[in-house]
């Protein structure tokens, strides 16, 4: 054994585990039997470091989570543990941090639930690969799943672009947003602009916009319906953070809708239900104690992730013309952003915003992300995120990279300050995946406050283009040990690289 009883089990107390009673650890994969728990949607893990991880599956009934780990694929060896219990209140969902993982290890992890009596259920396997030292890293992002009523399509497979980001034998997914479309009904059949019907499977909690916590959950559930996606989570690692369409299309706190699809209006009571589905369905290390999104992942010494919520904490949708500064991030994560990447010792921060920075993202005469569209000094939003680069270059902060989603084509973007109206920052790359399976469009007006140049740009053959055309896009990054070099490529639907880039650390 690769791994302490004795460290996990103390890591894992903090969760409320112990070690499984005798006989969990014969319980054989795949069993279904109907007097006992089974695993509708899959197994998942998140958030791994070179010494953590956590693991997640949801039950169809109320049982305490039964996890088994091995670092050599044996599990008739494993170190065995007794999870939280779960039941209607959470979904049947259930969740288990583990601690004192040793880096550079390939983990198997077999999860099920006991009932009352300790008879454990069905079973189902997963793994995950803690960084090392020396070892190279890859990673695959995107944004934008089941968007604009482009759901599970039998006919084409599936959501088969989380087969071609699986393909790639990642370590694991940043997912940067909109996980979900709440506020997009995906009805049996969908009549696309070039004449073709895009056919879903259907279920009844996603016939409508969601507003109740159990309509909520119903979109994450219609998501694990898929193979493809329920085979991705099972082997890659997850990090996830939110948007808008977790709750609603630009939403903002304090909203009151006018939407006539909506009987409870206020967005504020959306967005706690939002949330609490989200941190049910899509697991992650919360800070803290506190249920949290905005976080940093430490994946070894190469890299570091730092996943932004440019939702919870933003003001109203300013207008273009407005001058002053309008929260984004809020100022607790954007001083915390500065302070965290400054600190980093990783060769690569990765800042993983939901929201791109250059690209003009209106609400209808609104402003819904950080560009304002105008040539000049920032406003608005730009304020923070020009504080935020100014703040990287006093403290003299290298190899930032940004990552983002949400407009629905894919773009390379270089930020230089020889271009920019405002110039105290240090250039950068912002790379725009997605969407992985939605509807594409693209591409958007660039606003020149930053001094951004498109390097690289591929959006939609005609407006809400089907995943059917090819044209759903993925990010792909590997990092050489020896070098450090960063290489990202954006690819289509297929896996086929569309451009790919070195970036040399400085």
């Amino acid at each position: 054994m690769k791994l302490s009883r004795r460290q996990l089990l103390a890591a894992s107390s903090v969760a409320g585990a112990s070690l499984a009673l005798p006989g969990v650890a014969s319980a054989a994969p795949n069993l279904v039997r109907p007097d006992r728990a089974a695993l509708p949607s899959g197994v998942a893990s998140a958030d791994v470091t070179p010494n953590s991880a956590v693991v997640w599956s949801r039950s169809d009934r109320p049982g305490r989570l039964v996890v088994q780990l091995t670092s050599h694929g044996r599990f008739d060896k494993a170190i065995c543990l007794r999870g939280p219990k779960t039941d209607a209140a959470e979904d049947f969902t259930a969740r288990l941090p583990l601690r004192g993982l040793r880096p550079g290890q390939r983990y198997d992890y077999r999860i099920g639930f006991e009932d009352e009596n300790g008879r454990i259920g069905q079973t189902l396997d997963g793994s995950f690969g803690t960084p090392g030292r020396n070892r190279p890293v890859s990673f695959v992002f995107t944004g934008d799943t089941a968007g604009q009523g482009y759901g599970i399509n039998p006919d084409l497979g599936g959501m088969v672009a989380y087969k071609a980001m699986h393909d790639t034998r990642p370590d694991f997914f940043l997912h940067s947003g909109d996980n979900i479309y709440a506020d997009g009904p995906i009805q049996a059949e969908l009549k696309v602009a070039d004449g073709t019907v895009w056919r879903n499977v259907v279920t009844e909690e996603v016939a409508k916009v969601a507003e109740t916590l159990a309509e909520y959950r119903g979109r994450y559930k219609y998501n694990l319906l898929d193979g493809n996606v329920r085979s991705l989570y099972a082997d890659v690692p997850l990090i996830a953070q939110w948007d808008d369409h977790e709750t609603l299309n630009n939403w903002y706190p304090g909203e009151i809708l006018t939407d006539d699809r909506y009987t409870e209006r206020r967005v504020d009571v959306l967005a706690a239900r939002a949330k609490k589905a989200f941190l049910e369905y899509l697991p992650m290390e919360h800070a803290a104690g506190r249920d949290r999104i905005y976080r940093k992942v430490s994946y070894g010494p190469l890299l570091d992730v730092f996943c932004l919520d440019m939702r919870t904490y933003r003001g109203a949708n300013p207008v273009p013309s407005t001058a002053g500064p309008v929260a984004m991030l809020g100022a607790e994560q954007a001083a915390w952003l500065v302070r965290e990447v400054a600190a980093s010792r990783a060769t690569w921060k990765v800042i993983a915003s939901d929201m791109p920075l250059g690209l003009l993202v209106p609400d209808g005469n609104l402003i819904e992300a950080v560009a304002n569209g105008l040539p000049g000094a920032p406003g608005g939003r730009e304020h923070e995120i020009a504080w935020v680069l100014s703040q990287f270059k006093k403290r003299k902060v290298r190899n930032a990279i940004w990552l983002t989603a949400d407009v629905h084509y894919c773009a390379a973007h270089h930020y230089d300050p020889s271009r920019a109206a405002f110039t105290d920052f240090d250039s950068f790359w912002e790379i725009v995946a997605g969407p992985i399976n939605a509807g594409t469009f693209g591409p958007n007006a660039l606003d020149s406050t930053f001094g951004p140049e498109v390097v690289f740009s591929k959006a939609a053959d005609f407006a809400n283009q089907s995943p059917a055309g090819g044209n759903q896009f993925f990010g792909h990054t590997s990092i050489d040990p020896r070098t450090g070099v960063f290489t990202v490529s954006l690819r289509n639907l297929f896996g086929k690289v569309l451009w790919t880039k070195d970036i040399t650390p400085a």
